[in-house]
């Protein structure tokens, strides 16, 4: 299946330290072959990169690793197709508009028998993850006509479609429409909070260490998601199967 890396912050980060061992796992270091993506908010922008070509191979994967793109809210997806060609429509993550607002998604799973009845918004490829996507944001509109609703509101709505889907199967994924920053864990998820006092960390993938404390302020606070971690010297968080958490400023909310 594929694999998936996210960066929710408090300031604009570039994730130039963690797309450079996630990206080596687009076929140097694992199977993930078949595509990959990612996409930047800036402000109410945002920002997507996608290649049907490996991450190890793609000159545009290279571009990004060398180009340090300031973002609050970051996902990005390499991608071991289940369901769906390799082909560039059906690359993670992808995006749509809802209350005048763009909501980027990417999923790791599988979804078996999968089939979602929507109206406004269509598939474009042949992928479970963009179906899944479409009922998401279908069911949000129906629910809240009138616009975004407050956070309380939201996430039991999106707590209930999302268990709807991940009866079909695996369903671990990444959400986020620039204010908020939605993870849900079917089987295997997990995240970091970066904050001071900030140390230094060195990747699984590659063989390269960067000391934090060096780049930051005191203030600072990043949250990295990763299907797997990325670091072989942190203490990675694993969340619960089954469980939808929400990010704000590098913090996963305790109110949910």
């Amino acid at each position: 299946m594929c694999q998936l890396l996210g960066m929710n912050c408090n300031v604009p980060t570039d994730i130039c330290f963690s797309f450079e061992g996630f990206s080596a796992r687009g076929g140097r270091t694992d199977e993930h072959q078949d595509g990959w993506g990612i996409a930047f908010f800036e402000g109410l922008g945002c920002r997507m990169f996608l290649d049907a070509k490996p991450a190890i191979a793609s000159p545009v994967a290279d571009l990004v690793r060398r180009y340090p793109i300031h973002s609050t809210h970051v996902i990005a997806h390499i991608r071991k197709a289940t369901q769906g060609g390799i082909a560039l429509v059906n690359c993670h993550p992808f995006r749509r508009e809802l209350w005048g607002r763009y909501w980027v998604f990417a999923h790791n799973g599988n979804l078996i028998d999968f089939q979602a009845q929507t109206n406004f918004y269509q598939p474009v490829g042949q992928t479970d993850s963009e179906t899944a996507f479409c009922l998401i944001l279908e069911t949000l509109r129906q629910s809240f006509p009138q616009g975004k609703p407050a956070l309380e509101q939201l996430y039991p709505v999106l707590q209930e479609v999302t268990a709807t889907i991940a009866t079909k199967g695996i369903f671990n994924y990444l959400l986020s429409d620039g204010e908020h920053f939605f993870t849900y864990c079917s089987t295997k998820l997990c995240y970091i909070v970066r904050q001071a006092p900030f140390a230094a960390a060195h990747l699984i993938d590659e063989d390269i260490t960067v000391d934090f404390q060096k780049l930051t302020t005191p203030s600072d606070r990043v949250a990295v998601i990763a299907t797997t971690p990325l670091t072989d010297n942190e203490v990675w968080i694993q969340i619960h199967p089954g469980k939808l958490l929400v990010f704000q400023d590098g913090l996963p909310h305790r109110d949910f």
